[in-house]
């Protein structure tokens, strides 16, 4: 079996909103900047998050999760990675033991050493006990190290780390420094592309914090990982040919590089377009509209009759047209949005949608097609209305109540599930294939 061998390290925390992606971006900005090779997976489905780690370390984002993707997929994504990199950096996603499976068990899975992030601010020596039992919950994990986030004094500093035994050493303490936290909004960090410059302020500030802290030290005494490669079935090029047009802008960006690179290995050719700013739809077999921010932009896509038209025929047409999440809401009659303004959308199918505030809906789901089973995932602000009936609903992952609403008008496929391509390649090839007339 092919191997290959880098250090890597696995950021983790008790909880969210303790700093995982700030101190991973900075993490990735530091060693790239000193010419190394870094590439950065993501435990769990997010969009976000990938866009900051991508723009930190230079390369492609890709998504790690047990019951999404697979084991062989994962081990596959790592050894790839570990063939080109000095480092991998793997992100987390909420506590270290939340979900089934968790972080904890995604680095159990693959021998990688985790890094623990937490937020210190009002403790002292408790840190010391919280990063302790949490090393010691399960003897399958290695944690090499706390990086105490918010820990602004020397004495601060000190107190945290008496409290620590020698296994478990303080890799760095973290300031509370402004300059270096991302911006937010309601479905979280702000998308990459739309804070650049911004952005690369934030990360160099983030790198400087950590270098600062004396953190490249522990990371020589990394050992190295070994990664094997998974049997990976090969793609058929089921798509050969198919130009798939698909809607890439501020108000749709919610892709997974792994769905792009499974579309072009069965042979599709990829047309991007911008709703918001183009008059002309690619010329094309099929159409994909993605999750994102329409509803932050929804006015601009009203006024875009040109292309909304296009799209119209395109739908009349009886070509495949798969519209997610956000993708989903631009494909209904209108879309109120934040401010309580409605706009009208492209009236695909019936019903309306409707942001409503703080509140949301997400988790894990397969999406039940009649072309197949795929893995996916729900998480929005928003609701629809005076839709048509469902052709069937996502099955939760550990709970009976039906998930969300799946809708199938002419060759429209829509629903709030984000679909994982390399699930279940054969249904997603299913559902881009032109009709044959």
């Amino acid at each position: 079996m092919k191997q290959a061998h880098c250090k890597a390290l696995f950021i983790t925390a008790p909880a969210s909103g303790q700093g995982k992606t700030t101190i991973t971006a900075a993490l990735a900005r530091l060693f790239h900047r000193q010419g190394k090779t870094v590439r950065v997976f993501k435990t769990g489905p997010d969009y976000l998050d990938p866009q900051i780690l991508k723009q930190a370390s230079g390369h492609p984002v890709q998504q790690l999760d047990l019951w999404m993707a697979g084991t062989d997929y994962c081990q596959h994504q790592l050894y790839k990675g570990a063939r080109e990199a000095d480092l991998i950096l793997v992100e987390g996603v909420m506590g270290m033991f939340d979900g089934t499976p968790s972080s904890a068990d995604l680095a159990a899975q693959f021998g990688i050493p985790m890094a623990l992030v937490m937020d210190v601010s009002g403790m002292a020596q408790t840190a010391g006990a919280v990063a302790v039992g949490l090393a010691n919950f399960r003897n399958d994990i290695v944690v090499a190290g706390l990086l105490a986030n918010n820990c602004s004094t020397e004495r601060h500093r000190q107190l945290i780390e008496e409290a620590l035994p020698e296994s478990l050493p303080l890799l760095a303490n973290l300031k509370n420094a402004p300059e270096v936290a991302l911006p937010e909004r309601h479905l979280g960090l702000v998308q990459a592309e739309e804070v650049a410059d911004e952005l690369e302020q934030h990360l160099n500030a983030g790198a400087d914090w950590l270098e600062e802290a004396g953190i490249a030290r522990h990371f020589e005494n990394l050992p190295d990982v070994t990664f094997t490669d998974a049997v990976q079935s090969t793609i058929a090029p089921r798509l050969q040919g198919v130009r798939i047009a698909i809607a890439r802008d501020r108000a749709f960006s919610f892709i997974y590089d792994a769905n792009l690179e499974l579309l072009q290995d069965m042979g599709a050719e990829l047309r991007f377009f911008s709703p918001l700013n183009d008059q002309q739809l690619p010329e094309a077999d099929a159409l994909w509209l993605p999750g994102g921010y329409p509803e932050l932009n929804a006015a601009q896509l009203a006024d875009n009759h040109s292309i909304n038209n296009q799209i119209r025929e395109f739908f009349l047409a009886d070509k495949p047209i798969l519209a997610e999440c956000g993708g989903f809401l631009y494909t209904l009659q209108s879309l109120t949005d934040l401010d309580e303004q409605e706009h009208t959308m492209l009236g695909l199918l019936q019903g309306h949608g409707a942001m409503r505030g703080t509140r949301g809906c997400q988790g894990m789901q397969t999406a039940m097609l009649p072309e197949g089973d795929v893995r996916a995932h729900a998480h929005h602000r928003s609701l629809s209305h005076a839709t048509p009936p469902a052709i069937s609903h996502g099955k939760r992952q550990r709970h009976p109540a039906p998930g969300e609403a799946i809708y199938r008008e002419r060759r429209l496929t829509a629903s709030y599930l984000h679909l994982f391509f390399p699930s279940n390649p054969d249904a997603i090839a299913d559902l881009f294939t032109p009709s044959q007339n």
